[in-house]
């Protein structure tokens, strides 16, 4: 069978779950049974939310009566080796050992040390057929920020800002202007809505008073992070009205009517690898960095940051607040309505 044309469609499914199913990773999963009339899919799944069924398990569910005969001459293709350990869900190289497929076509080995090998040890061991690697390089991709989390212990950090013509990210004092056109913010609010968790830094907390939720698209809030070094911003905030959940790292103790989690760091260490390592430990895979320029800087010069998505607009403001330099590796350009998106990678 055309493993590359049934793994294609896997990697399809899997992406239907972007946004949901932080921290796990995304995953599809197709059922192909292949007699002397060809090939032809039998079950398809994927894993749709956090702490519900994993995609094997939509897959065989998805299977009609009449044919769950076939799955013991059936080839599962999974863009993410199966997983072996109990958590939230029993293990699904078990499933597919008690429904007794013949082989298992994998994208990607599980890093995840809950998995690593052990799902496919658990198939050969029962004799099922296992190839491992079939679009390795776009299944990475796809789970670029789960990757991230497991082999670098921090969340995958993606940076992202709109400047203008010339070269300003805000107006002078720092005073907030709008920059990027109603189409850009929309696709901005889709972005939030794909990521678990948005940082902002002190000033832009302060002047900006954002709200950091999802209004002009369908999805999930994200855990809003504010950076307070100094323990100064008014709990008047949006960001602090408990409509979503809430982190603030600080140096200082926190008021006690304050409506966040608030981490309060050693002023002695680094403050950003302390934040990630605390994010890390709150199993929180990825962060749309939304500014100022102070915090995207501080990132850009720490090295520690993955993606750049930066929006232009042709609007001129003649002097403010000038926006960081783009670094890294250009991997696209288009046009957002009047606004240009360029996405940088740090590799």
């Amino acid at each position: 069978m055309n493993h590359e044309l049934y793994m294609t469609r896997a990697l399809e499914l899997a992406t239907l779950g972007r946004g949901f199913v932080s921290p796990n990773p995304m995953v599809g999963c197709v059922l192909v049974y292949d007699d002397r009339t060809g090939p032809r899919i039998i079950g398809e799944g994927w894993h749709q939310r956090y702490g519900g069924p994993h995609a094997e398990v939509n897959a065989v569910r998805s299977v009609r009566p009449e044919d769950e005969h076939l799955l013991p001459q059936a080839t599962a293709y999974v863009t993410l080796e199966p997983c072996s350990h109990y958590g939230k869900t029993p293990p699904c190289a078990d499933l597919l050992v008690e429904k007794r497929v013949s082989r298992v076509v994998v994208c990607n080995d599980d890093p995840n040390p809950l998995v690593a090998g052990r799902g496919l040890t658990r198939l050969r061991e029962a004799g099922i057929a296992v190839e491992t690697g079939v679009l390795a390089e776009r299944g990475r991709e796809l789970n670029r920020r789960f990757f991230t989390q497991m082999e670098q212990q921090r969340p995958y950090i993606l940076l992202k800002w709109a400047e203008t013509s010339d070269g300003f990210i805000g107006g002078p004092g720092g005073q907030p202007v709008s920059i990027s056109g109603p189409l850009a913010q929309r696709l901005v609010h889709r972005w939030r809505a794909e990521e678990p968790a948005i940082m902002v830094g002190t000033n832009t907390a302060r002047n900006d008073n954002p709200s950091l939720n999802v209004r002009l698209w369908h999805g999930l809030n994200p855990t809003r992070i504010v950076i307070d070094k100094m323990g100064t911003l008014p709990q008047s905030l949006h960001v602090f009205d408990g409509s979503q959940p809430t982190l603030c790292y600080t140096y200082n103790e926190p008021p006690a009517d304050m409506q966040a989690t608030c981490v309060t760091l050693n002023s002695g260490k680094d403050f950003l690898s302390q934040l990630l390592a605390d994010l890390h430990h709150r199993h929180i895979q990825s962060v749309l960095v939304e500014g100022g320029v102070a915090l995207l800087s501080s990132f850009i010069q720490a090295n520690l940051w993955d993606e750049m998505r930066v929006f232009r607009s042709p609007k001129m403001l003649g002097a403010g607040v000038p926006a960081p330099a783009p670094s890294g590796r250009l991997v696209s350009r288009e046009m957002v309505g009047p606004d240009e998106l360029s996405i940088y990678r740090a590799r």
